[in-house]
């Protein structure tokens, strides 16, 4: 059961620094892919990453919300699409930030030569 991190990732980085495997990463090129990943291979689902995150942006694969509601300073920043800020608690689909997950892995993007 992966944990996936939604695109309200701001890339805080406090999940990075609790992660026991080192399995989340940041994406790279950040215009390509814009928050931070959970790589599904090393992942063991310990979710200590969760209550790390102050944008609430982690969750089980199989509890992504299809509807959830952003707190006031967050911001989405849907894969290949345009900026949404959270004025008035703006609802959100997050299901389809599940795929990029896989998809960041799958391209190989080269994360690991990140500068």
């Amino acid at each position: 059961m992966t944990h996936i991190i939604t695109s309200i990732c701001l890339r805080d980085g406090a999940c990075v620094e609790v992660c026991p495997v080192e399995c989340i990463v940041p994406g790279y090129p950040e215009d390509e892919w814009p928050w931070f990943f959970i790589d599904p291979d090393t992942c063991i689902d310990c979710g200590a990453c969760v209550p790390e995150c102050p944008f609430e942006a982690i969750f089980v694969e199989e509890e992504v919300p299809d509807a959830y509601k952003m707190k006031p300073g967050q911001e989405r920043i849907p894969f290949g699409g345009e900026r949404y800020a959270a004025e008035g608690g703006e609802v959100v689909d997050l299901t389809p930030d599940i795929q990029p997950n896989y998809d960041f892995f799958a391209a190989g993007p080269g994360y690991d030569s990140a500068p």
